[in-house]
C-alpha cells in the first residue's frame, strides 16, 4: 500500500473504531467498548505507518536525485 492509502484507512479505522466505542458505551457493553478501542489504536498505527512510508519516499527521492546530479 502506498503511504496515502495507509493514512486514509487508517482514518477510517480510526473513525469506526472512535463511533463503537461511543456505541459500546451508550449501550453498556464493555466488549464494544474493547473492540472500538483496539480498531482506533489500529487506526492510529496504520496513519503513523503512512506518515513514516512518506518520509522515506522522500528521501529515497532526494537520494536518488542527489546521485544522478550533473557534475
Amino acid at each position: 500500500m502506498t503511504s496515502t492509502t495507509d493514512k486514509i484507512r487508517g482514518s477510517a479505522n480510526e473513525a469506526i473504531g472512535r463511533l463503537r466505542r461511543r456505541i459500546g458505551k451508550a449501550t453498556g457493553s464493555p466488549a464494544m467498548q474493547g473492540r472500538g478501542a483496539i480498531q482506533e489504536a489500529k487506526g492510529k498505527g496504520q496513519k503513523a505507518l503512512g506518515g513514516a512510508k512518506r518520509i522515506v519516499e522522500n528521501a529515497l527521492k532526494r537520494a536518488t536525485s542527489a546521485a544522478h546530479w550533473p557534475r
